[in-house]
Protein backbone atom coordinates (compact mmCIF):
# COMPACT_ATOMS: atom_id res chain seq x y z
CA UNK A 1 0.00 0.00 0.00
CA UNK A 2 1.38 3.55 -0.94
CA UNK A 3 1.91 5.88 2.14
CA UNK A 4 1.43 9.54 1.70
CA UNK A 5 4.06 11.77 3.09
CA UNK A 6 3.61 13.89 5.94
CA UNK A 7 3.38 18.16 4.61
CA UNK A 8 6.54 19.56 5.82
CA UNK A 9 6.15 21.50 8.41
CA UNK A 10 5.74 25.05 7.20
CA UNK A 11 7.94 27.77 8.83
CA UNK A 12 5.69 30.73 8.54
CA UNK A 13 2.86 30.76 11.46
CA UNK A 14 -1.03 29.46 10.81
CA UNK A 15 -3.15 31.52 9.05
CA UNK A 16 -6.41 30.83 11.07
CA UNK A 17 -9.55 31.31 8.95
CA UNK A 18 -10.67 34.26 11.16
CA UNK A 19 -7.20 36.40 11.78
CA UNK A 20 -8.01 39.69 9.89
CA UNK A 21 -4.15 41.16 9.18
CA UNK A 22 -5.42 43.89 6.71
CA UNK A 23 -7.87 45.38 8.97
CA UNK A 24 -5.21 45.17 11.99
CA UNK A 25 -2.91 46.93 9.72
CA UNK A 26 -5.46 49.95 9.24
CA UNK A 27 -5.91 49.65 13.18
CA UNK A 28 -1.84 50.17 14.03
CA UNK A 29 -1.71 52.94 11.36
CA UNK A 30 -4.06 54.91 12.69
CA UNK A 31 -2.63 54.15 16.39
CA UNK A 32 0.51 55.54 14.48
CA UNK A 33 -0.99 58.62 13.39
CA UNK A 34 -2.17 59.38 16.54
CA UNK A 35 1.18 58.88 18.30
CA UNK A 36 2.44 61.46 15.39
CA UNK A 37 -0.13 64.37 16.87
CA UNK A 38 0.70 63.75 20.12
CA UNK A 39 4.33 64.15 19.53
CA UNK A 40 3.30 67.43 18.20
CA UNK A 41 1.35 68.47 20.40
CA UNK A 42 4.19 67.44 23.36
CA UNK A 43 6.27 69.69 21.74
CA UNK A 44 4.00 72.40 22.03
CA UNK A 45 3.54 72.14 25.64
CA UNK A 46 7.39 71.71 25.98
CA UNK A 47 7.68 74.89 23.77
CA UNK A 48 4.88 76.95 25.99
CA UNK A 49 6.44 75.76 29.28
CA UNK A 50 3.24 74.50 30.37
CA UNK A 51 4.46 70.96 31.59
CA UNK A 52 4.82 71.62 35.26
CA UNK A 53 1.09 73.23 35.18
CA UNK A 54 -0.33 70.08 36.23
CA UNK A 55 1.20 68.88 39.55
CA UNK A 56 -0.76 65.31 40.45
CA UNK A 57 -1.49 62.39 38.28
CA UNK A 58 -4.59 61.21 38.28
CA UNK A 59 -5.86 58.65 35.75
CA UNK A 60 -9.19 58.40 36.06
CA UNK A 61 -10.16 62.00 37.33
CA UNK A 62 -7.95 64.19 35.78
CA UNK A 63 -9.47 63.37 32.17
CA UNK A 64 -11.60 65.93 33.00
CA UNK A 65 -10.45 70.20 33.26
CA UNK A 66 -11.22 71.80 35.95
CA UNK A 67 -15.06 73.03 35.85
CA UNK A 68 -15.66 75.33 38.40
CA UNK A 69 -13.61 78.94 39.39
CA UNK A 70 -12.93 76.80 42.78
CA UNK A 71 -11.21 73.20 41.18
CA UNK A 72 -9.12 76.14 39.02
CA UNK A 73 -8.04 78.11 42.09
CA UNK A 74 -7.01 74.92 43.77
CA UNK A 75 -5.15 74.00 40.58
CA UNK A 76 -3.32 77.51 40.24
CA UNK A 77 -2.06 77.01 44.03
CA UNK A 78 -0.47 73.42 43.29
CA UNK A 79 1.04 75.36 40.89
CA UNK A 80 2.30 78.22 42.26
CA UNK A 81 4.08 76.07 45.05
CA UNK A 82 6.72 74.82 42.69
CA UNK A 83 10.06 76.05 42.14
CA UNK A 84 9.25 76.96 37.97
CA UNK A 85 6.50 79.03 39.01
CA UNK A 86 8.40 81.35 40.75
CA UNK A 87 11.08 81.37 38.40
CA UNK A 88 9.37 81.48 35.44
CA UNK A 89 6.53 84.13 36.35
CA UNK A 90 8.74 86.68 38.22
CA UNK A 91 7.86 89.49 40.38
CA UNK A 92 4.96 90.46 38.59
CA UNK A 93 3.27 86.99 39.22
CA UNK A 94 0.87 85.48 36.38
CA UNK A 95 -2.79 85.81 36.05
CA UNK A 96 -5.66 83.13 35.40
CA UNK A 97 -5.86 83.55 31.70
CA UNK A 98 -2.12 82.78 31.72
CA UNK A 99 -2.36 79.69 34.03
CA UNK A 100 -5.36 78.52 32.08
CA UNK A 101 -3.62 78.79 28.71
CA UNK A 102 -0.34 76.42 29.85
CA UNK A 103 -3.01 73.89 31.80
CA UNK A 104 -4.72 73.36 28.48
CA UNK A 105 -1.97 72.30 26.78
CA UNK A 106 -0.84 69.95 29.19
CA UNK A 107 -4.02 68.45 30.50
CA UNK A 108 -4.57 68.12 25.94
CA UNK A 109 -1.21 66.27 25.91
CA UNK A 110 -2.39 63.61 28.74
CA UNK A 111 -6.20 63.28 27.27
CA UNK A 112 -4.67 62.67 23.77
CA UNK A 113 -2.75 59.73 25.80
CA UNK A 114 -5.27 58.60 27.24
CA UNK A 115 -7.28 58.29 23.74
CA UNK A 116 -4.21 56.29 22.06
CA UNK A 117 -4.38 54.26 25.35
CA UNK A 118 -7.84 53.24 24.97
CA UNK A 119 -7.65 53.19 20.54
CA UNK A 120 -5.22 50.75 21.11
CA UNK A 121 -6.63 48.37 23.78
CA UNK A 122 -9.74 48.35 23.84
CA UNK A 123 -9.78 46.91 19.88
CA UNK A 124 -7.18 44.54 21.25
CA UNK A 125 -8.71 42.92 23.03
CA UNK A 126 -11.89 42.81 20.57
CA UNK A 127 -9.55 41.15 18.18
CA UNK A 128 -8.26 38.99 20.36
CA UNK A 129 -11.87 37.67 21.84
CA UNK A 130 -12.81 37.35 18.02
CA UNK A 131 -9.41 35.44 17.00
CA UNK A 132 -8.56 38.00 14.27
CA UNK A 133 -5.03 38.31 15.47
CA UNK A 134 -3.15 36.22 12.89
CA UNK A 135 -1.04 33.69 14.88
CA UNK A 136 2.64 34.90 16.31
CA UNK A 137 1.24 38.50 16.56
CA UNK A 138 -0.26 38.80 20.00
CA UNK A 139 3.35 38.61 21.73
CA UNK A 140 4.33 41.89 19.84
CA UNK A 141 1.03 43.75 19.91
CA UNK A 142 1.36 43.20 23.73
CA UNK A 143 4.95 44.46 24.06
CA UNK A 144 3.75 47.58 22.18
CA UNK A 145 0.55 47.92 24.49
CA UNK A 146 3.17 47.39 27.46
CA UNK A 147 5.49 50.29 25.47
CA UNK A 148 2.25 52.72 25.79
CA UNK A 149 2.16 51.91 28.92
CA UNK A 150 5.57 52.74 29.87
CA UNK A 151 5.16 56.21 27.98
CA UNK A 152 2.84 56.98 30.30
CA UNK A 153 5.12 56.12 33.48
CA UNK A 154 7.67 58.08 32.01
CA UNK A 155 5.93 61.04 31.14
CA UNK A 156 4.80 61.17 34.86
CA UNK A 157 8.34 60.55 36.54
CA UNK A 158 9.80 63.33 33.55
CA UNK A 159 7.20 65.85 35.03
CA UNK A 160 7.63 64.73 38.90
CA UNK A 161 11.54 65.23 37.83
CA UNK A 162 10.69 69.02 37.45
CA UNK A 163 8.91 69.22 41.05
CA UNK A 164 11.00 67.64 43.33
CA UNK A 165 13.70 70.27 45.13
CA UNK A 166 14.57 73.94 43.34
CA UNK A 167 14.12 71.78 39.73
CA UNK A 168 12.54 74.68 37.59
CA UNK A 169 12.30 72.74 34.75
CA UNK A 170 12.02 68.54 33.62
CA UNK A 171 14.86 66.41 33.78
CA UNK A 172 16.04 66.56 30.05
CA UNK A 173 17.31 62.67 30.90
CA UNK A 174 13.60 61.66 31.62
CA UNK A 175 11.94 64.05 28.69
CA UNK A 176 14.51 61.96 26.04
CA UNK A 177 13.19 58.82 27.46
CA UNK A 178 9.84 60.12 27.26
CA UNK A 179 10.00 60.97 23.89
CA UNK A 180 12.45 58.28 22.09
CA UNK A 181 9.96 55.51 23.88
CA UNK A 182 6.83 57.16 21.70
CA UNK A 183 9.36 57.53 18.85
CA UNK A 184 10.30 53.84 19.30
CA UNK A 185 6.56 53.02 19.81
CA UNK A 186 5.53 54.89 16.02
CA UNK A 187 8.57 52.65 14.63
CA UNK A 188 7.31 49.24 16.00
CA UNK A 189 3.60 50.56 15.02
CA UNK A 190 4.74 50.77 11.64
CA UNK A 191 7.00 47.92 11.47
CA UNK A 192 4.25 45.59 12.33
CA UNK A 193 1.24 47.05 10.50
CA UNK A 194 3.30 46.75 7.45
CA UNK A 195 4.21 42.83 8.24
CA UNK A 196 0.24 42.52 8.57
CA UNK A 197 -0.79 44.33 5.55
CA UNK A 198 1.68 41.89 3.78
CA UNK A 199 0.25 38.47 5.35
CA UNK A 200 -3.00 39.92 4.26
CA UNK A 201 -1.73 40.15 0.58
CA UNK A 202 0.60 36.89 0.57
CA UNK A 203 -0.39 34.55 3.49
CA UNK A 204 2.89 32.87 3.40
CA UNK A 205 4.69 36.27 4.24
CA UNK A 206 7.27 36.15 6.57
CA UNK A 207 7.97 39.10 9.14
CA UNK A 208 10.62 41.31 7.93
CA UNK A 209 14.16 41.44 9.45
CA UNK A 210 16.28 44.67 9.95
CA UNK A 211 19.30 44.49 7.93
CA UNK A 212 22.97 45.60 9.18
CA UNK A 213 22.84 48.82 6.48
CA UNK A 214 19.32 50.04 8.39
CA UNK A 215 20.68 48.96 12.37
CA UNK A 216 23.34 51.57 11.34
CA UNK A 217 22.17 53.66 9.91
CA UNK A 218 19.27 53.72 12.78
CA UNK A 219 21.49 54.32 15.23
CA UNK A 220 22.91 57.13 13.89
CA UNK A 221 19.90 58.66 13.63
CA UNK A 222 18.94 57.76 16.98
CA UNK A 223 21.73 59.79 18.34
CA UNK A 224 20.53 62.80 16.59
CA UNK A 225 17.21 61.96 18.34
CA UNK A 226 18.64 61.69 21.60
CA UNK A 227 20.96 65.47 21.11
CA UNK A 228 17.35 67.43 20.31
CA UNK A 229 15.59 66.16 23.10
CA UNK A 230 18.26 66.97 25.58
CA UNK A 231 18.67 70.39 23.23
CA UNK A 232 14.90 70.96 23.86
CA UNK A 233 14.88 69.94 27.92
CA UNK A 234 17.78 72.61 28.49
CA UNK A 235 16.25 74.68 26.34
CA UNK A 236 19.62 74.76 24.71
CA UNK A 237 17.93 75.87 21.09
CA UNK A 238 18.12 79.54 22.65
CA UNK A 239 21.92 78.99 23.07
CA UNK A 240 22.15 80.58 19.50
CA UNK A 241 20.47 82.33 17.04
CA UNK A 242 23.03 82.49 14.61
CA UNK A 243 24.29 79.66 11.65
CA UNK A 244 26.14 77.97 10.83
CA UNK A 245 28.61 80.12 13.39
CA UNK A 246 27.35 80.35 17.30
CA UNK A 247 29.62 83.09 19.16
CA UNK A 248 30.79 84.15 15.96
CA UNK A 249 32.87 80.96 16.06
CA UNK A 250 32.64 77.23 14.76
CA UNK A 251 33.00 75.72 18.17
CA UNK A 252 31.42 77.58 20.99
CA UNK A 253 32.65 78.02 24.12
CA UNK A 254 31.52 75.78 26.68
CA UNK A 255 31.99 74.85 30.13
CA UNK A 256 34.63 71.72 31.07
CA UNK A 257 34.81 72.97 34.71
CA UNK A 258 32.84 69.24 36.45
CA UNK A 259 34.48 67.31 33.08
CA UNK A 260 33.81 66.74 29.74
CA UNK A 261 31.28 63.92 30.50
CA UNK A 262 29.54 66.26 32.36
CA UNK A 263 29.34 69.24 29.57
CA UNK A 264 28.39 66.70 26.66
CA UNK A 265 25.65 66.01 28.47
CA UNK A 266 24.34 69.65 30.98
CA UNK A 267 26.42 72.25 28.79
CA UNK A 268 23.26 74.26 26.27
CA UNK A 269 26.11 75.19 23.97
CA UNK A 270 28.33 71.83 23.75
CA UNK A 271 24.85 70.52 23.31
CA UNK A 272 23.46 72.70 20.70
CA UNK A 273 26.87 72.65 18.56
CA UNK A 274 26.64 68.89 18.62
CA UNK A 275 22.76 68.32 17.60
CA UNK A 276 23.54 71.15 14.78
CA UNK A 277 26.76 69.28 12.94
CA UNK A 278 25.58 65.53 13.89
CA UNK A 279 22.37 66.22 12.40
CA UNK A 280 24.61 66.25 8.60
CA UNK A 281 26.26 63.12 10.15
CA UNK A 282 22.59 61.55 10.21
CA UNK A 283 21.54 62.74 7.04
CA UNK A 284 24.60 61.24 5.14
CA UNK A 285 23.48 58.34 6.91
CA UNK A 286 19.95 58.01 6.20
CA UNK A 287 20.57 59.44 2.49
CA UNK A 288 22.63 56.69 1.62
CA UNK A 289 20.14 54.06 3.10
CA UNK A 290 17.48 55.57 1.51
CA UNK A 291 19.76 55.35 -1.98
CA UNK A 292 19.43 51.54 -0.99
CA UNK A 293 16.28 50.93 -0.55
CA UNK A 294 15.39 52.89 -3.86
CA UNK A 295 16.80 49.76 -5.68
CA UNK A 296 13.83 48.06 -4.11
CA UNK A 297 11.16 50.56 -4.10
CA UNK A 298 10.68 54.10 -4.65
CA UNK A 299 8.43 55.30 -2.62
CA UNK A 300 9.81 54.83 1.17
CA UNK A 301 13.31 56.35 -0.66
CA UNK A 302 11.06 59.10 -1.93
CA UNK A 303 9.62 59.64 1.67
CA UNK A 304 13.06 59.57 3.31
CA UNK A 305 14.51 62.21 1.25
CA UNK A 306 12.13 65.17 1.35
CA UNK A 307 11.40 64.71 5.04
CA UNK A 308 15.34 64.95 5.64
CA UNK A 309 15.80 68.28 3.43
CA UNK A 310 12.48 69.80 4.62
CA UNK A 311 14.10 68.65 8.40
CA UNK A 312 17.27 70.22 8.09
CA UNK A 313 15.56 72.94 6.96
CA UNK A 314 13.45 73.59 9.74
CA UNK A 315 16.33 73.13 12.18
CA UNK A 316 18.27 75.84 10.52
CA UNK A 317 14.84 77.97 10.58
CA UNK A 318 14.61 76.71 14.10
CA UNK A 319 17.78 78.33 15.62
CA UNK A 320 17.94 81.36 13.29
CA UNK A 321 13.96 82.76 14.73
CA UNK A 322 15.57 82.14 18.37
CA UNK A 323 13.15 78.97 18.34
CA UNK A 324 9.95 80.61 16.80
CA UNK A 325 7.21 77.91 18.41
CA UNK A 326 5.24 77.05 15.44
CA UNK A 327 8.65 76.51 13.39
CA UNK A 328 10.20 74.35 15.86
CA UNK A 329 6.49 72.18 16.51
CA UNK A 330 7.02 71.95 12.56
CA UNK A 331 10.82 70.43 13.49
CA UNK A 332 9.81 67.93 15.80
CA UNK A 333 6.72 67.24 13.47
CA UNK A 334 8.83 66.49 10.48
CA UNK A 335 11.34 64.30 13.03
CA UNK A 336 8.36 62.17 13.49
CA UNK A 337 7.34 60.97 10.29
CA UNK A 338 11.26 61.09 9.63
CA UNK A 339 11.29 57.48 12.25
CA UNK A 340 8.15 56.75 10.48
CA UNK A 341 9.08 56.91 7.13
CA UNK A 342 12.53 55.09 8.23
CA UNK A 343 10.74 51.93 9.68
CA UNK A 344 8.93 52.15 6.24
CA UNK A 345 12.06 51.91 4.79
CA UNK A 346 14.12 49.74 6.40
CA UNK A 347 10.76 46.83 6.54
CA UNK A 348 11.10 47.25 2.68
CA UNK A 349 15.02 46.75 2.73
CA UNK A 350 14.16 43.57 5.33
CA UNK A 351 11.86 41.96 3.38
CA UNK A 352 14.44 40.74 0.99
CA UNK A 353 16.60 40.01 4.53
Amino acid sequence: MATTAAPAPSSTPAYASSARPDLLARWLFVVAAMIVGIVMVGGITRLTESGLSITQWQPITGTLPPLTEAQWQAEFDLYRATPEYRFEAGPAGMTMADFKFIFFWEWFHRFIGRLIGLAFALPLAFFWVRKMIPAGYKPRLLALLALGGLQGAFGWFMVRSGLSGEMTDVSHFWLSIHLLTALFTLAGLIWTALDLRRLAQMKDARPARLTGLAIIAAAILFIQLLLGAWVAGLNAGHASDTWPLMQERVIPEYDTAKGLFWAVTHDPYLLHFLHRWWAWVAFVAVLLFARHVKKLSRNPSAALNALLGVQMVLGIATVMTGVALWIAVAHQLVGALLVAAFAWAAHVAGRTA
